[in-house]
């Protein structure tokens, strides 16, 4: 989620002739937006989700940080994340307003993407966040770094240690299920984590993340679901 995205080479805006419908064609090496058979988001149902008993394994370390627009970047990596055996690093987390996965029909005020990558593979954790009177603690903690640096492509800013547990991600339900890069070039084979209940966040913090992409939406619509099967983790009962 860059800012410079709504100025530069595509948009989220259908009018401006570069808009998601549009992804695929802007670029050779796009094609996938536009011809891809994994792609993200998707709507996610509970009905339609196959029950796996795997708990999210993450490992994640304070480190030294910058947040470039909207997007927090961890210096050498913040922990990781284990899946099938395999450790992703932590690279950096950025912000989609509205949320870009639905559950059940709902479409949420925010969503943050915290991404992994292992040996050219990506996992990405989506989380979802709830309207509510109290502000989400980690996004408040750059609250005035992102107004400082809004609306300024490319501008960069050391936050100092950031501590990834902070975004307290772990404990509850989610859905996995293979899919795609949200933005250019739509890379597939990414495997996606979607935590289901994340924190409250106020309309004060979402406004502020809308007012660095230019007061406007940064979320790429819904694609086909296709023949994919998507897994909901539901933990157990003691």
């Amino acid at each position: 989620m860059h800012a410079e995205d709504e100025i530069g080479e595509f948009s989220y805006d259908e009018r401006s002739g570069r808009g998601p419908s549009r992804w695929g064609d802007l670029r050779a090496n796009w094609f996938l937006c536009k011809n891809g058979t994994m792609q993200s988001p998707i709507a996610l149902r509970d009905l339609k989700a196959q029950l796996t008993l795997e708990g999210l394994q993450t490992n994640y370390q304070p480190s030294a940080a910058t947040l470039v627009n909207v997007e927090l970047e961890w210096v050498g990596g913040g922990g990781t994340l284990l899946i099938n055996g395999t450790q992703f690093v932590l690279q950096q987390c950025h912000w989609h307003s509205p949320s870009e996965h639905t559950i059940s029909g709902k479409r949420f005020p925010l969503e943050i993407h915290m991404v992994h990558s292992a040996a050219g593979k990506i996992a990405v954790i989506g989380m979802l966040y709830w309207f509510g009177k109290s502000p989400d603690p980690f996004l408040e903690m750059f609250t005035n770094s992102i107004r400082n640096i809004s609306r300024r492509p490319g501008a960069k800013r050391d936050v100092g240690i950031v501590d990834p547990n902070q975004i307290n991600i772990n404990g509850g339900e989610y859905y996995r299920y293979m899919g795609s890069l949200t933005t250019p070039p739509c890379n597939e084979s990414v495997i996606w984590t979607v935590i289901r209940k994340g924190p409250t966040v106020t309309l004060e913090q979402v406004q502020l993340l809308r007012d660095a992409v230019y007061d406007k939406s940064n979320a790429r619509p819904l694609q086909p679901l296709n023949s994919r099967t998507v897994q909901l983790y539901v933990p157990r009962e003691n």
